[in-house]
């Protein structure tokens, strides 16, 4: 440990992020609100978001050259993974890597809060 009052050489320092008080946007994939990106955290490379989507609304997490998880924080979903549903509920979540995709719906009356974690491929 450093002196009193620093921190030892390559340690990074504790960020809290009061996602309640974040501005949500409305889009036809459900409300969103990034919670983790250049901006609020100082994340180069990963971005983070939260995802509410009601009843009749669907997420596509979008095949692309990134690894991707989604995991469902509150109430319950289907999730599409190659043309097969499957039926959760909180704390499932499903890793998709690159070139992979995933459609998440809310079911008939209900709705999911989902956190959504992006982050690039490290080259071999």
């Amino acid at each position: 440990m450093g002196a009193c009052g620093s921190r030892p050489r390559g340690i990074m320092a504790l960020t809290f992020i009061d996602t309640n008080q974040l501005p949500r946007v409305k889009t036809p994939q459900g409300e969103v609100t990034e919670i983790l990106n250049q901006h609020l955290a100082g994340a180069k490379n990963v971005l983070g978001t939260l995802r509410w989507i009601q009843s009749g609304e669907t997420f596509t997490a979008e095949a692309c050259d990134k690894h991707q998880l989604i995991y469902l924080m509150e109430g319950a979903a289907r999730i599409r993974l190659e043309n097969q549903d499957y039926d959760v509920t909180k704390g499932a979540g499903v890793y998709l890597g690159p070139r992979e995709s995933a459609t998440l719906s809310a079911p008939s009356g209900g709705t999911a809060k989902l956190f959504h974690l992006v982050v690039p491929r490290i080259p071999k």
